[in-house]
């Protein structure tokens, strides 16, 4: 599913009202979770146990709107959205941020970064 194909796209929010991103193993950037609808945003909340304060949406074919959400990430190291992404799996949708807008998608499987104590 291509970002751009969903009526709105559902981010998560943590406590400090910031988007919560995601870094992979081996991986230098990191990516905004976004979502197709609110059910799967709820899910992925439920299955991860994330703490999430809120969800906020956009409407994904508003170029002001998603230049405002690729400009706010990417001085944070954030190059690209995980859309629909399944805890359990990590399947998702990768789609890149070029310039101010989305890019190219594919499919992708999610390998999240392991924390070193």
């Amino acid at each position: 599913m291509s970002a751009l194909a969903a009526k709105e796209l559902h981010l998560l929010l943590d406590s400090s009202g910031a988007l919560i991103v995601y870094q992979e193993q081996q991986r230098h950037w990191a990516g905004v979770l976004g979502f197709s609808s609110a059910s799967r945003a709820s899910e992925f909340i439920a299955q991860s146990h994330l703490e999430v304060a809120e969800t906020g949406a956009i409407d994904p074919a508003d170029p002001e709107q998603v230049a405002s959400l690729v400009n706010a990430v990417k001085p944070r190291a954030v190059r690209y959205l995980l859309l629909d992404l399944d805890w359990r799996s990590g399947e998702c949708v990768q789609v890149e941020f070029e310039g101010s807008a989305f890019g190219a998608s594919r499919a992708h499987r999610f390998a999240p970064h392991q924390h070193r104590e």
